[in-house]
């Protein structure tokens, strides 16, 4: 019996491979819409633009930690899509692992600077 490697049959290696990313990535964007619809109503009730009234809303415990997770779900949902571009495009191997290193230093970063910042207020 020959293994026949071409057509509806072939061997896959790894076809699962990008599905768990690809539903982290639908999940991290529920998140993220979630916030926004939250920040919204909450906007629409309060309905003060100033700095104190941003400051007040984000005074609150469950806001900070609402506004965290969406920040680390956007961070994490950027580094998927972005590590997949450097994947898809850069081919030298030190190059594209270069970029990623940079990248999720970038993203640790941000996702540092947004704790300090949200724990100030």
């Amino acid at each position: 019996m020959s293994k026949n490697n071409i057509g509806p049959k072939r061997l896959v290696v790894g076809a699962h491979y990008g599905l768990k990313e690809w539903i982290i990535q639908r999940v991290t964007a529920i998140v993220m819409i979630a916030f926004t619809v939250v920040l919204l109503i909450a906007y629409l009730l309060n309905g003060n633009p100033s700095y104190d009234g941003w400051a007040g809303l984000f005074a609150n415990q469950f806001m900070k930690v609402l506004t965290l997770l969406a920040l680390l779900s956007l961070f994490y949902h950027a580094w998927i899509g972005v590590r997949d571009i450097w994947m898809d495009y850069v081919k030298p191997v030190g190059i594209r692992l270069g970029l990623q290193v940079l990248t999720v230093l970038w993203l640790v970063g941000c996702a540092a600077y947004a704790i300090q910042i949200l724990w100030k207020v």
